[in-house]
């Protein structure tokens, strides 16, 4: 049968992604508390398409990944977009995976447990040297420190998320991350709460406000001092109980440079 992806083309023109988006599949990933976890992700896979060719072998690309046996980590991240590069002749190769990670949280007095859900994703690429970063975005409660501080009783606060994303050396623990996330938020966010729960999260916000310039500083500076870490983006965003607006702050910084 005629290839006809493998066709010459006239027009002169490098593609520098051509692929598959939106590939829903289930994936076992690395699970700090349980070693592995079953959750579905939805995955972009692309590579550079030469100004010579016509068209990409897609299909190869979905045959790559049944033959990793629905295993995905960070470890095999590489691996995967190596056989990508040879299998399809390509200078580059690309993918995106962004999927629901679950752990099982405990609240803070009465210990019930539920299993919260965090957006992850992993995205890396290989061309003449590899990246990959990890992205995490994290709930939490954020207390007002002016609304505290005008108030004879009472602050606002409100639900908030940070988004946050790392180069490194080496592996890093996705609970790892959101637990210093979690630690920099006024207060937690749980899947389930008890009364004596619910009083303590209300404390505990109201004796620890944060504006969203403290939690993404917070953040930074715990990254600034971790070794492993190469490069990071955190951004803090608050869902606002009072205003018809959101709020926002966020930093990015790449340590490699800055000890150049």
């Amino acid at each position: 049968m005629i290839d006809i992806q493998n066709q010459r083309d006239d027009r002169n023109i490098d593609i520098d992604k051509v692929g598959v988006k939106d590939i829903r599949y289930p994936i076992t990933v690395l699970d700090k508390q349980t070693k592995t976890q079953q959750t579905v992700a939805l995955i972009n896979m692309y590579v550079n398409l030469p100004r010579d060719y016509k068209g990409t072998h897609m299909s190869r690309l979905v045959e790559i990944l049944n033959e990793h046996d629905r295993r995905i980590s960070i470890q095999n991240f590489s691996d995967i977009l190596s056989t990508m590069k040879k299998r399809l002749k390509a200078e580059s190769a690309h993918m995106e995976i962004s999927f629901p990670y679950f752990i099982m949280k405990s609240s803070p007095v009465t210990h019930s447990q539920g299993l919260m859900e965090y957006q992850c994703t992993f995205k890396g690429s290989l061309n003449k040297g590899k990246d990959l970063v990890i992205s995490i975005n994290v709930p939490i409660t954020t207390l007002c420190p002016c609304s505290k501080q005008i108030s004879n009783f009472g602050a606002h606060n409100q639900r908030g998320e940070v988004r946050l994303q790392v180069r490194f050396k080496k592996f890093v623990w996705i609970e790892d991350l959101i637990k210093l996330v979690e630690e920099a938020a006024s207060s937690d966010v749980y899947s389930v709460l008890k009364r004596d729960d619910e009083r303590y999260v209300t404390e505990k916000a109201y004796q620890n406000p944060k504006f969203v310039e403290d939690i993404v500083r917070d953040i930074a500076r715990k990254l600034e001092h971790d070794p492993n870490i190469t490069w990071f983006a955190v951004e803090s965003e608050n869902f606002e109980s009072i205003h018809n607006h959101n709020a926002y702050a966020y930093i990015e910084r790449d340590k490699e440079k800055v000890h150049r």
